[in-house]
């Protein structure tokens, strides 16, 4: 289906996404889907995990810090596992598992059923129409999952440490947010953003580059798997590396 490579793919569909106001081919029915299957239907599987994260944190770290009169640690670890490290990890890699093989698996089928070429046919780039707001609608969807995951991962930290200490929860937020530097936010948005670029244009990618047999889309998407997770990888181990340089500077 695609006669370039990937890097001339992101490039054309990267455009599409910049300007989306300006394209009436991209479809907004397409966009809210994508959030809607993405953002929302994958909400309870992300606020479980992340609640179990936080009670685990505090389980198994609490105890051992107060022994050492550091339990004030707790709330750096709180700040480093569930906003800026572990977490946008787990998120991103749910999403790669979960949305990014069914856009892989959806595409192929459509390229297979020549759909894709019926849209060709009437003059609609299927590239405007499926994958940008696909794209956008994946980088929205995991900002949102990201910042119910940060709050479900922290509620579920102060429930479990009332178990340890009964802290308030006016003091227990003023801690944490004394602890929170405006550098973990904003790594956490760009890894989680990038990341849902990458998985989006991945899995966009190899979908459409299925040729004309039904057996080649599970291929497909376990290339996709495994390159998106290649790309989360090199994202957040670069920006956790950015992240240390900027602060020791």
């Amino acid at each position: 289906m695609i006669a370039y490579g990937f890097l001339p793919f992101s490039a054309y569909v990267i455009s599409d996404f910049i300007f989306f106001h300006r394209n009436r081919s991209i479809s907004f029915d397409v966009l809210v889907r994508q959030v809607r299957f993405t953002g929302v239907e994958a909400l309870g599987l992300v606020v479980l995990i992340a609640m179990l994260i936080g009670a685990l944190i505090i389980v198994q770290g609490y105890p051992l810090l107060a022994a050492i009169g550091q339990g004030n640690w707790i709330y750096d670890i709180l700040i480093s596992t569930i906003v800026r490290d572990l977490g946008p990890f787990i998120v991103c890699f749910i999403v790669l598992a979960r949305s990014g093989t069914a856009i892989t698996t959806e595409l192929g089928n459509m390229v297979v059923s020549k759909e894709i070429d019926a849209l060709i046919s009437m003059g609609v780039s299927p590239i405007s129409y499926l994958v940008a707001p696909r794209v956008l609608g994946m980088v929205i969807s995991l900002v949102l999952l990201m910042s119910y995951f940060v709050a479900c991962g922290i509620f579920g930290g102060y429930l479990v440490s009332n178990a340890f200490q009964s802290i308030p929860v006016s003091t227990f937020f003023a801690r944490l947010i004394g602890e929170l530097h405006w550098l973990d936010i904003v790594i956490m948005l760009v890894k989680v953003a990038l990341s849902g670029l990458f998985i989006s244009l991945i899995s966009s990618y190899h979908g459409l580059t299925v040729n004309r047999a039904i057996t080649e889309v599970p291929q497909r998407n376990i290339k996709a798997v495994g390159r998106g997770l290649i790309s989360l990888c090199l994202i957040h181990v670069g920006l956790t590396l950015l992240y240390i340089v900027m602060v020791g500077n």
